[in-house]
């Protein structure tokens, strides 16, 4: 059976003496009922195929298609191109990973928001390129009445139009992953997981705008919330190895790449799970194009 240890953190635990390619069911119920207690788990020194990676994550659900590829369940998160040179900071896929540094949790801006993220580690810079994730769920039992009261009802839309302009990075319409017209979701600030019935901030960087407040009020409030959330004891960086993996469940837990020097190659591989339709599935809101954003000060 996997050893289960609790990391120095809110939440997480890593988990050893278990190939994720070759579960048992006793194992795989282990891992399972430790996803949703710890809602991140790292697997050291695994070395998963793409193909292993892909079957372990359907393990959990129906795998959600990425772009560039849409056709492929597996994607590499890289600075490398396929021809072996490093993409420069003008290009729309250099501009993706740099976003990725903001706290976010994945295709919330998407109707049908993401389950589980597992990630894969195959080369790492010499330093920096972590992953760093916090827990939504202390985030939120950490609110003071008066916040929790504030916040209680209250919806924001979400869109990675809005994400990536503030940073100062427009795009066209449909131009790559996310990058849609056909709306922004409309999602409670307050989720409730629906497996372990705990509550949790659901926030983020793809979140903007809350419906019957001015945006600048809507942002200033998203802001505050965020810079709570993201502190310790409830924040975990996750110093790669190669063969590490690590996933962790979009419904309670933020995370963001760490920065590095561009100049040295990252290849991670990505698989993200979908969420299910009766929990993380929304008609999709208000219009949204990059052009109602503009970048933040500090950012242009």
């Amino acid at each position: 059976m996997p050893t289960i240890t609790p990391l120095d953190a809110s939440f997480g635990a890593v988990v050893t003496n278990i190939k994720v390619a070759d579960m048992d069911a006793a194992e795989w119920r282990a891992v399972e009922d430790a996803f949703h207690e710890y809602a991140a788990l790292v697997f050291p020194d695994q070395h998963p195929s793409e193909e292993e990676q892909i079957a372990f994550g359907e393990r959990f659900g129906d795998i959600e298609l990425l772009r560039p590829d849409p056709t492929k369940k597996a994607v590499p998160i890289t600075n490398l191109k396929e021809d072996g040179s490093l993409y420069t900071k003008d290009e729309f896929r250099f501009k993706t990973l740099r976003g990725n540094e903001g706290w976010h949790t994945d295709s919330s801006y998407m109707p049908l928001a993401a389950k589980a993220s597992i990630l894969s580690a195959i080369q790492v810079p010499s330093k920096g390129g972590e992953t760093a994730l916090s827990d939504m769920r202390d985030a939120y039992d950490k609110l003071d009445a008066e916040t929790r009261g504030k916040i209680e009802g209250l919806s924001a839309y979400h869109s990675l139009y809005q994400s990536q302009a503030k940073n100062g990075f427009k795009f066209k319409t449909g131009e790559g992953y996310g990058y849609h017209n056909k709306g922004a979701p409309l999602r409670p600030l307050i989720k409730t997981h629906p497996v372990t019935g705990r509550k949790s901030l659901f926030i983020g960087r793809h979140a903007y705008e809350i419906p019957g407040m001015p945006r600048d009020e809507a942002q200033a409030l998203l802001d505050d919330l965020l810079d709570f959330a993201v502190r310790p004891p409830r924040v975990y960086t996750h110093q790669w190895q190669p063969g590490d993996i690590m996933m962790w469940d979009n419904r309670c837990i933020l995370h963001r790449a760490c920065p590095y020097d561009h100049s040295e190659i990252r290849i991670m591989r990505h698989v993200r799970v979908a969420g299910e339709p009766e929990s993380e599935l929304v008609e999709t809101g208000r219009d949204d194009l990059a052009d109602d954003f503009q970048p933040s000060a500090s950012n242009r």
